[in-house]
């Protein structure tokens, strides 16, 4: 597929002057800029749609034609994303936060759900209650609360700040999970729509239906993208929470592991992602599970 570049997101991110702006785009290269009329479409076939867009903005999605959000959306925590800013001031971010989950609520049905892969808690930069603070958020928009997951992810040995060691001076407590909040816009029991059919198994359902997955995380290195999801994780959530032919949707793409399990688990999926590069990976990663299911 062709590369696009936003010329203007980039010139405001480096906080360029127009004439340095104007030295972005080679004379002799064929730089395609973003214009009104570019659609920002990278794929749509095989149930998948991928956007090249931000969700925020997008006038790609309708209201009231979601049934299924999961997703895991920028932490906050000086990840280094191709184009996000990921080390906002807290009251920033949380504003960020708002304002996505309000577009959210607004394309979700009124029994739509929402999984979203969250952290419990975060230290850099200043303790903040990450969790129980965006829980707080999505239920002033409107979202009903249902129950929280507790992703077990285990990397506890990963941990570099430990505060005042062996001392009750000042030491950090982190716990090494994340969270999977479940939330739902007005109703929790699905609208009947012509015959739903569930495709979870009996030891599927007894196992997922515990609060508490166990699961390891995804390597950053194998996936190409600075924090992946496994593809375990929306597998469960897909699984548990929606009917095949269902639609999906994933606000913040990234490398695409939403859309892969939709598809695997024959759900319509839409996905956004602001990063060219990542809508390219998700779109290589597709077509890899498409042509041999197995090496993905």
């Amino acid at each position: 597929m062709a590369n696009f570049v936003d010329i203007d997101k980039l010139a405001l991110q480096l906080n360029l002057s127009p004439q340095e702006k104007a030295k972005l785009i080679p004379p002799d290269e064929t730089t395609q800029l973003l214009s009104d009329d570019y659609t920002g479409l990278v794929m749509d076939e095989n149930r998948v749609k991928l956007y090249h867009d931000d969700f925020l903005t997008s006038q790609h999605i309708q209201e009231n034609s979601i049934d299924l959000l999961v997703t895991s959306p920028p932490y906050n925590v000086g990840i280094e994303y191709n184009t996000h800013d990921d080390t906002h001031e807290y009251a920033q971010y949380l504003k960020f936060s708002r304002d996505w989950l309000q577009k959210a609520f607004d394309v979700m049905r009124d029994d739509g759900r929402m999984c979203l892969n969250i952290p419990l808690d975060k230290n850099k930069g200043g303790q903040q209650s990450v969790g129980a603070d965006l829980t707080i958020l999505a239920k002033e928009i409107g979202w009903q609360y249902h129950s929280t997951i507790i992703w077990n992810e285990g990397n506890i040995s990963r941990r570099t700040a430990w505060g005042s060691w062996m001392s009750a001076s000042a030491p950090y407590v982190i716990a090494p999970v994340e969270l999977i909040l479940v939330l739902y816009k007005k109703h929790w029991k699905k609208t009947k729509r012509k015959t739903p059919e569930n495709d979870i198994t009996r030891d599927e359902f007894m196992a997922w239906t515990n609060g508490v997955w166990t699961f390891n995380g995804e390597s950053k290195k194998r996936i190409g993208h600075p924090a992946p999801f496994p593809r375990e994780l929306p597998r469960r959530c897909v699984k548990l929470f929606s009917f095949v032919g269902d639609t999906v949707l994933d606000p913040f793409a990234g490398s695409g592991t939403t859309l892969l399990e939709s598809w695997n688990n024959n759900r319509h999926s839409i996905g956004f992602d602001v990063s060219i590069e990542y809508c390219e990976l998700a779109e290589k990663r597709l077509r890899t599970l498409w042509q041999s299911p197995k090496l993905i």
